[in-house]
């Protein structure tokens, strides 16, 4: 999902959000942060107008709760492979809304552990990529989808078993204003795929 530039300016609702302590850090989170699955809520982006961007990975852990943890960079490893995007760190965040998440600006992924258990490797994988493609791409989907399907064919962990399971998790997506839907977005990996597999 991946962090707009649209701020909240609505001057009300900036100060009722100010005054409302007990918002619900996690979903407040989702909608400004950039990552290629799930949109969240408007509490960040308000957030965000009011801080002046997005938050820092400390500031961040430190909002989300004692859950959140900072992985350094060189030392996450997803579906027993050690996993890199430069020299980033991850924060897994269990009570994060979506599988996974960016800020590009602030150079950190977010994981949701409990929402990545139990999803195929290749999957697990893509997701982590994805938000990578976002790091060093920018905020569109297919960019970032295309990015991860290279960076999975060029390391080896994406086969054409991989790219159908990879179509089967987000095929069941809808989409929103910044995601396409899942089956489009199916459609353009798939391509992504072929012409990388062509080149090699």
């Amino acid at each position: 999902m991946i962090c707009s530039p649209i701020f909240i300016k609505l001057q009300a609702l900036i100060s009722w959000l100010r005054r409302s302590v007990v918002l619900s850090v996690q979903r407040a989170f989702s909608l400004g942060v950039a990552g290629g699955i799930a949109l969240g809520s408007l509490g960040l982006l308000a957030w965000q107008a009011a801080q002046a961007g997005p938050p820092t990975i400390t500031e961040y852990v430190e909002l989300a709760g004692p859950s959140a943890r900072i992985v350094p960079y060189g030392q996450l490893r997803i579906a027993g492979r050690r996993v890199a995007c430069g020299r980033r760190p991850s924060v897994m965040d269990p009570t994060f809304d979506s599988w996974g998440g960016a800020y590009p600006d602030q150079r950190y992924i977010i994981l949701n552990p409990r929402k990545l258990r139990g999803l195929p490797p290749a999957v697990k994988l893509y997701i982590y990529a994805h938000e990578c493609g976002h790091q060093f791409r920018g905020y569109d989907e297919d960019t970032a989808d295309c990015f991860a399907i290279r960076r999975g064919v060029r390391r080896g962990w994406l086969d054409s078993k991989g790219m159908d399971q990879i179509c089967r998790f987000i095929s069941t997506l809808k989409g929103d204003s910044v995601h396409p839907p899942g089956p489009v977005r199916c459609t353009r990996m798939r391509a992504c795929f072929n012409k990388v597999l062509a080149k090699n």
